[in-house]
């Protein structure tokens, strides 16, 4: 595991390097999210104990280069309150495959003491067009991951197809791998609707193959809706 993260950071420089002289004729811009759902799902996994979510965000781009940060209510049944992410990256371009290599760093408000619950993603993600949609995978990778687990791998498939106008289609199918006991599969699809170029709303479905983890890993149905300025 050790050498996927080596690779994955070398893979992330030499692109950025490759990237800068487009960064710099390219203007920097920046954007803000809010939204909310009927319960935060993870990997299909829920985040607020199958409560409602409330979150926002900030991102800059500045050619092929990113950041952000993002936060929202959780509930682990304990102190803590809210997650707040960082994340950078860049998005690179080869013929019809855009890229996506980035790092997250996932931290927690009020944690318990001692619960080691902050941690570190890296990202590799890349699309093609497939037809009218586009058909993707992405690799995360974290060396210390959320609470005792320590190595874990999550690497999915995933995939768009618009059905009207302002209607989509999306998937994935994903693998959580956990340094020890833990590994599950999960899976969504849903529909999402853009009433205009700020405003969405999207329904879908969520599921695991590990119901016996508590309820949190429950099959549910999640509607959101988002805004983006």
């Amino acid at each position: 595991m050790k050498s996927l993260q080596l690779t994955l950071l070398a893979a992330a420089a030499t692109i950025a390097m490759g990237g800068a002289a487009l960064a710099e004729d390219a203007a920097p811009t920046v954007s803000f999210n809010v939204g909310a759902s009927s319960d935060y799902v993870f990997r299909g996994v829920s985040q607020t104990d199958e409560d409602p979510q409330v979150y926002g965000g900030a991102d800059v781009s500045y050619g092929i280069f990113y950041g952000g940060v993002w936060a929202s209510n959780v509930d682990f049944n304990d102190s803590t309150d809210a997650e707040i992410d960082g994340y950078v990256g860049v998005k690179p371009t080869a013929g019809p495959v855009s890229f996506d290599l980035g790092a997250i760093y996932y931290g927690y408000v009020n944690a318990p003491s001692g619960g080691d619950y902050g941690y570190w993603e890296f990202k590799a993600a890349g699309s093609v067009p497939a037809g009218p949609g586009t058909i993707g995978a992405a690799l995360y990778y974290s060396p210390d991951f959320f609470g005792a687990v320590d190595e874990a791998v999550y690497y999915e498939i995933n995939g768009s197809v618009p059905l009207a106008e302002k209607v989509s289609l999306s998937a994935a199918v994903g693998h959580q791998s956990l340094e020890g006991p833990g590994d599950y599969n999960t899976w969504n699809v849903g529909v999402g609707y853009a009433f205009n170029e700020h405003f969405g709303v999207d329904l879908r479905y969520h599921d695991t193959d590990e119901h016996k983890f508590g309820k949190i890993y429950d099959s549910r149905v999640v509607v959101g809706l988002k805004a983006t300025f």
